[in-house]
């Protein structure tokens, strides 16, 4: 790695070569006339820099990306039909593989006439890149651009140098949350045949790829989600082929450390891992962890595979799964799923059967119908909500697809978070000990106790708080209930198709709604006080007294989770001060393992200094390079509004 470099993009020193353009559309264009044009002009915007010492150029001069149509024509586009967050395309997985080994002139060949313009387009800008190179005596860059993206890659740099103009373009022509897919599995020929011919030692390789992921941090500023950081770069390392074979290997071991050289927010690693992946990868993995990252984000093979073939998906398609911008498994090359188009909030299930059901319900086991009943009534909402989707015309995201994405995809389904389930499941654990079986509570004192956020009856605050049984001690009265909201969630999305002619898909994360949905109820039975966020994604509730991290990870691989597979991880926490040494390294390896070992699904760990974190919203200027998790993505802490900071500090701590 170029230290010069580094230090110039940390700084932000390349955002002096950005501008902001206009571009004006015509009332008669059709969207896609307005995206293949507003691509071509992006393109002829862009300003060919390349900075000093860089192996891997391409770097955006376009500071905005101006919209196709105007407010009133949004107000009316929504009239007709139902648009998913930006309504542009996001959360796919392009065929990077085929591309980079066969050229953008084997794509034109195919490619409709929209295609062709957007293949145009991006060639001339190499092409400019290329004379640029030529002017600064870069022969190496030159040498690299007159081969790609035109014809496919022949050595490794070159296929680095393909991946990253295509991913370039791709944020270019609006579409976000763009990943990398399975980054080591068509990546790594290129690698082995320039090392079979001595052109790279490990280490130079390293060197070539820390400057690649160094082009990720360029620009993704300019890729801003829900908070800064929430981007999308996504890459999936390891797990096994369409054939069952390992994958992981030396690229994926070097991405893993070019991570941990780095300590930049991209890409976001995702390990595959399965029962016989030995402990030495997951130490890998944990001395990533240590250095505070976020990630890796751990998925399972054995689970994440049946559960996608008990959902219709294809052998071969199944093991090749790769990750959405957070946590979601989407299919490269063919799916269209769209893995985050809705919520359903188990504690608002919960609270709803509360009042309005509870006082009628002489047994705990009729009270339990009526959350089951809740359950359906909120599926229902959810998914009757949503009809007629529409996106934006991707016209070079269809070039990269094996499908016509405007028709959608081999697969169509709908991922539909499941949130707040401890929260969910603590709460029917209280309410079945003290209401039903001691019967030290009453129902109207419990309702009332909730309703005025324990002001009244708070003598029961500190039982429900500290001493019910909870989520993550591996208490079969909190975990059962757990297993239950979870069967009845997928249970419910059965047999329902929606507008695309998918299916709809239950799964176990959150995103932001540990926050928004926490904000829609007040207190709950659980002793959560009003304004408390959930624990985020599959984790235990923030204030519960918990034994450890190995009785959460034996409550927490209690589900079923084949019914609830679109993803999202058991989050833990650990103090920064547990991975001091290779004991402790080899001691959180383990616990991974044995997660993985024990039928978990997904599993994602931080390394947490609660005190650095204190002193760096003080002193933000002082800890510019600080990250976190904030659920599926990791972002600089000090870019973070405070009520994220703050329920990053407030999360369990655990030791092993």
């Amino acid at each position: 790695m170029d230290k010069n470099l580094y230090e110039y993009i940390l700084n932000k020193d390349h955002h002096k070569y950005r501008k902001e353009i206009e571009i004006t559309f015509y009332q008669d264009m059709t969207p896609i006339e307005r995206m293949t044009y507003r691509f071509e002009e992006m393109c002829k915007s862009e300003a060919p820099v390349i900075l000093e010492n860089e192996q891997i150029c391409f770097l955006r001069t376009t500071s905005n990306i101006p919209d196709i149509f105007t407010e009133e024509e949004w107000a009316n586009i929504k009239s007709k039909y139902h648009i998913h967050e930006l309504g542009y395309l996001s959360n796919l997985s392009p065929n990077f593989e085929d591309t980079i080994k066969e050229g953008l002139l084997a794509k034109y060949e195919t490619a409709d006439e929209y295609g062709k313009r957007c293949i145009d387009a991006i060639l001339n800008l190499s092409d400019r890149y290329k004379e640029e190179a030529k002017k600064q005596g870069r022969d190496d860059i030159a040498s690299v651009l007159e081969r790609v993206p035109r014809y496919g890659a022949t050595n490794f740099r070159e296929a680095l140098q393909f991946f990253r103009i295509i991913h370039f373009s791709l944020w270019l022509e609006g579409n976000y949350h763009n990943t990398c897919g399975r980054f080591d599995k068509y990546m790594y020929p290129y690698l082995k045949a320039d090392m079979d011919k001595g052109i790279y030692t490990e280490e130079t390789a390293l060197e070539l790829l820390e400057d690649f992921f160094l082009s990720f941090n360029k620009d993704s500023d300019l890729y801003v989600g829900v908070q800064q950081g929430d981007n999308g770069q996504s890459m999936v390392l390891g797990g096994m082929d369409e054939n069952g074979n390992e994958v992981f290997n030396l690229l994926s071991k070097l991405c893993l450390k070019a991570s941990e050289n780095l300590l930049m927010i991209d890409p976001k690693i995702n390990l595959r891992v399965n029962k016989n992946t030995p402990l030495e990868v997951y130490e890998l993995g944990t001395r990533l962890t240590k250095a505070g990252l976020g990630f890796p984000q751990y998925s399972n093979d054995d689970v994440v595979v049946d559960g996608l073939l008990k959902l219709g998906y294809d052998l071969e398609d199944a093991r090749n799964y790769a990750i959405a911008a957070c946590w979601e498994f989407i299919i490269p090359k063919v799916g269209a799923d769209v893995a985050n188009i809705g919520a359903l909030s188990f504690p608002k299930v919960v609270d709803k059967c509360l009042h309005n059901d509870l006082v009628n319900c002489d047994t705990f086991e009729e009270f339990i119908d009526c959350v089951k009943k809740e359950i359906n009534i909120e599926a229902d909402i959810i998914c009757s909500s949503i009809k007629d989707l529409w996106f934006v015309p991707s016209p070079f995201m269809n070039v990269m697809m094996d499908c016509n994405i405007y028709e959608g995809g081999k697969y169509n389904n709908f991922g539909i978070h499941g949130t707040g389930i401890a929260t969910g499941a603590d709460s029917l654990a209280a309410i079945e000990k003290y209401v039903y079986n001691d019967k030290t509570i009453s129902k109207r004192d419990l309702i009332e106790a909730v309703d005025s956020d324990f002001e009244k009856h708070s003598e029961i605050l500190p039982l429900l708080r500290y001493e019910a049984p909870k989520m993550g001690n591996d208490d079969d009265g909190a975990d059962e209930k757990a297993v239950m909201l979870l069967k009845a969630f997928s249970d419910s999305l059965k047999g329902r198709t929606n507008c695309r002619g998918g299916i709809f898909r239950a799964g176990t994360g959150s995103a932001m709604y540990y926050l928004w949905h926490a904000d829609e109820i007040g207190a709950s039975p659980d002793g959560r006080r009003k304004g408390e966020a959930f624990g985020t994604n599959f984790s235990a509730s923030l204030f519960a007294k918990i034994k450890g991290p190995f009785s959460v990870i034996k409550s927490f691989t209690k589900p079923d989770f084949s019914g609830a597979i679109n993803g999202g991880p058991l989050t833990l926490e650990f103090a920064s001060s547990m991975f001091e040494d290779d004991d402790s390294i080899n001691k959180v390896a383990t616990l991974v393992k044995a997660y993985v070992d024990m039928g978990g699904h997904q599993l994602q760990l931080n390394a947490v200094n609660t005190e650095l974190m204190k002193d760096a919203q003080a002193h933000p200027e002082n800890h510019r390079q600080l990250v976190v998790r904030i659920w599926g993505w990791s972002a600089y802490f000090v870019e973070l509004d405070k009520e994220y900071q703050d329920h990053v500090m407030m999360r369990q701590q655990y030791q092993v």
